[in-house]
């Protein structure tokens, strides 16, 4: 991995980094061998390696597999869930039209008063 790499946003070369350090620690934490973790991720150790210290040139299916074999998985799934996107969520909000003018002649007979 090039540390120095323009190409990469700071914050995304942080969370690479500590990514691969937690996969590293989740795997030794488990007495994974990284002869046997790579057997099980279907990947070779230097690919192992390289996920361990963040690099972003290993595929998104590589790192998934890893954390497939350490019981993670889960999480990833979530990372982009749509419940969790404050900004989205908040930017479609401002969309939503103020007031709601029903057509329905069921709903507008509703909300008149009646008359007795």
């Amino acid at each position: 991995m090039q540390h120095g790499s323009p190409t990469l946003p700071i914050p995304v070369r942080r969370a690479l980094l500590k990514l691969g350090k937690d996969i590293r620690a989740a795997r030794i934490r488990r007495r994974i061998p990284t002869a046997v973790m790579a057997d099980r991720a279907f990947i070779n150790r230097m690919t192992l390696y390289k996920i361990e210290r963040g690099d972003p040139t290993v595929s998104m299916a590589a790192y998934a597999t890893v954390l497939f074999v350490l019981g993670l998985i889960d999480r990833l799934a979530d990372i982009a869930d749509a419940k969790a996107d404050e900004v989205g969520i908040s930017l479609e909000e401002e969309r939503l039209p103020k007031r709601i003018h029903s057509k329905s002649p069921l709903l507008k007979s509703e909300n008149r008063p009646r008359r007795e």
